[in-house]
């Protein structure tokens, strides 16, 4: 039996624990090597960094599916060449039509096909690349921030009567507020209402009363979001080719670092053939063989990213990069950056970003640790656009040094601030436990007055955190400490929630000090800027 591409069977691989397992897998390429063949297979229901070539010898022939040929499509009223329109596309068209006459950009020109494609927001943080992680069916049920179960210290909250509140997020679906008690009139949750502190047994059948937060992953409905035409997390609906889904790159060698990239990035097609690519570590420069890369290093001027350096602390040190004034190295970074993120496609046009580079210093040089892009005009407040921590230096901390240090970035601005949607699942899980150790942090700090219970509304813990009011209130859904009891709502915060929190906070040894910050913020709306 020929194994032709778009069949689908199970394929062994080994798991965390090493054991084996049988995981369905649809081959995607079929090439032949001396004395073998091939298959390129990615597995159902896995994330795409887990697809490999793998031998004959792990495939299960005995349940081999076959594509299963299309129907031919009918026709609209029996002319040629048309098709009926499903409801899906005649949501999408309308959605696109509305975009189109809504979208044009602040500086009053007409935007009918970005050049930009999308740079979407990924945070390859928590997971090296020589660990098999699958990816998450849905990113809300494996968060980190799950480590703080249920509730004890609490807090109430006044509410406006103004506002109506029809249902509740929690982990990406909405559910119905369970009617008010007879009797007893149910006010709603507003973002600048005091919570008073106290201690108090959570009940039972508690809810949740905070409007959710729009901007949040979390409060999406099902309902199909129209393609944004501004900023750079534009609609792109080609990414997802059979050549883009293919790794074309086998090995990286960047420094003293080897590294397997994950996803597809657009190399000249010369360099996909070869075992190793070569890159300078500090001006990412691409080579061929090593030779050339010696060859390179007698040239190469630069042994920090070229930009200017705005902290440093000990051996850690960010710079900041405009992607007009260098925009090889931006081009550069973008191209490795994609071996790691999936659906990046942001590669050339760098001018309406700014590029922040974390480093690590030693005798040689800065080396590269992560960094993280934003837009120099953001219309949606958004401190991020893409953000990566480099394999080597996963699972360390510095996923979350990099988003502390955008939101110091965004205090210094005197701004809010939210990284693009949609997260990857690895960004939701940093970005999720970053939010929840940093409101509980501002949480079990409050100080009772008069002997009082402390208060404090969500409007000043976005303010003290710049995080945006959205993420606050989606975080404190998450963790399930928004709850309603005798007419009022209240957070209630566990002992479990506590010890979890200091634990968290005790390895969290890497913080931003924002006395060594040196930053001041350029108003990028004027053009002459750029």
């Amino acid at each position: 039996v020929e194994i032709v591409e778009g069949c689908r069977l199970p394929v062994r691989r080994k798991n965390q624990e090493n054991e084996d397992e049988w995981p369905l897998a649809e081959i995607l390429s079929v090439k032949d090597a001396p004395g073998k063949k091939l298959y390129y297979v990615h597995y159902v229901d896995f994330n795409k960094r887990l697809d490999e070539w793998v031998t004959p010898d792990r495939l299960d022939m005995k349940k081999l599916q076959f594509p299963k040929k299309e129907a031919k499509t009918p026709t609209k009223n029996g002319l040629p060449g048309s098709r009926p329109s499903s409801p899906e596309r005649e949501v999408r068209k309308s959605l696109d039509l509305n975009v189109q006459s809504a979208s044009a950009p602040s500086r009053g020109k007409t935007l009918p096909t970005p050049k930009r494609k999308a740079e979407s927001v990924s945070l390859a943080s928590q997971v090296s690349a020589a660990t098999s992680v699958p990816s998450l069916p849905s990113s809300a049920e494996a968060s980190q921030a799950s480590v703080y179960p249920a509730v004890h210290e609490a807090f109430s909250t006044k509410s406006r009567e103004d506002e109506q509140l029809a249902s509740v997020t929690t982990n990406g679906t909405a559910r119905r507020i369970p009617p008010s008690q007879p009797g007893r009139k149910r006010k709603n949750c507003g973002t600048d209402e005091m919570i008073k502190v106290f201690q108090f047994n959570s009940p039972r059948n508690a809810s949740g009363c905070l409007p959710p937060g729009e901007d949040s992953q979390d409060s999406s409905d099902g309902i199909p979001s129209a393609p944004r035409m501004t900023g750079s997390l534009v609609s792109d609906r080609s990414h997802d080719d059979i050549v883009t889904r293919m790794k074309n790159i086998e090995c990286i060698e960047l420094g003293r670092h080897r590294l397997k990239p994950w996803y597809f990035s657009p190399y000249p097609q010369e360099l996909t053939s070869l075992p190793i690519l070569y890159l300078c570590e500090f001006c990412l420069k691409y080579l061929k063989s090593l030779k050339c890369l010696q060859r390179h290093m007698t040239k190469c001027n630069l042994r920090h990213p070229p930009g200017n350096e705005i902290y440093r602390k000990g051996t850690i040190s960010f710079f900041e990069i405009d992607g007009r004034k260098n925009k090889i190295y931006c081009q550069n970074l973008c191209l490795l950056a994609k071996c790691f993120l999936d659906h990046k496609t942001l590669y050339y046009d760098t001018d309406p970003f700014l590029f922040y580079i974390m480093t690590e210093y030693d005798s040689k040089g800065f080396h590269i640790v992560g960094y993280f892009s934003k837009e120099k005009e953001s219309t949606e407040d958004y401190n991020v656009a893409c953000i990566l921590t480099l394999p080597p230096y996963q699972r360390r901390g510095y996923g979350k040094l990099l988003i502390e240090f955008s939101y110091e970035l965004s205090k210094v601005e005197g701004k809010t601030g939210t990284p693009e949607k949609p997260l990857s699942d690895l960004g939701l899980l940093s970005y999720r436990s970053y939010w929840s150790q940093t409101i509980l942090e501002i949480l079990m700090d409050l100080k009772s007055d008069n002997g009082e219970r402390p208060q404090i509304t969500i409007n000043e813990i976005s303010e003290r955190t710049s995080v945006k009011k959205e993420d606050v209130i989606s975080t404190l859904q998450y963790l399930n400490l928004i709850n309603y009891y005798k007419g009022q709502n209240i957070l209630t915060l566990s002992e479990d929630i506590v010890e979890g929190h200091e634990r968290a906070m005790q390895k969290r040894n890497l913080r931003i000090d924002p006395k060594c910050l040196h930053f001041t913020p350029k108003d990028w709306s004027k053009r002459g800027k750029w």
